[in-house]
């Protein structure tokens, strides 16, 4: 059944009718993903969060409430593991400058009304993607 699991965590950021995501390039193919990343041993959801979100955007976020976590079997890309991902709705400080400090990484704002699954290149990127934009459409957000 391969090599365990890939816990991811991510967050979802909805300022003034925009949802902040990351553009990054992972083994030669451009990314669009929400901004998150891999759990560490020892390390909660939300502490992982929180980490993931400073490390790479030089945010402190309040962690507000659980969006979705995957429930079907997902196997990686990249290696022999299964990935699940768990997805947080976030907030930061709405004057806060956002700088992305990872190299070959780009942070941006998508309009809301624009979001669709379509909007991101990982699987269980894009089923959140579509909740989402369902979400907003019946304006639940």
């Amino acid at each position: 059944m391969g090599n365990g699991f890939n816990i991811r965590v991510y967050g979802i950021w909805i300022q003034d009718g925009h949802l902040l995501v990351n553009e990054e390039i992972i083994k030669g193919n451009k990314v669009i993903k929400f901004p998150g990343g891999g759990l560490q041993v020892g390390e909660g959801t939300m502490d992982c969060l929180k980490r993931e979100w400073m490390e790479e955007l030089g945010l402190e976020i309040t962690v507000l409430e659980h969006f979705y976590t995957t429930d079907f079997y997902q196997p990686s890309a990249y290696d022999d593991s299964q990935v699940i991902s768990i997805y947080y709705f976030v907030s930061a400080d709405e004057n806060a400058v956002i700088v992305n400090q990872m190299p070959n990484e780009k942070t941006y704002r998508v309009a809301l009304a624009a979001v669709s699954a379509d909007t991101f290149t990982l699987p269980i990127d894009k089923i959140a993607g579509s909740m989402l934009a369902k979400r907003y459409a019946a304006n639940k957000l």
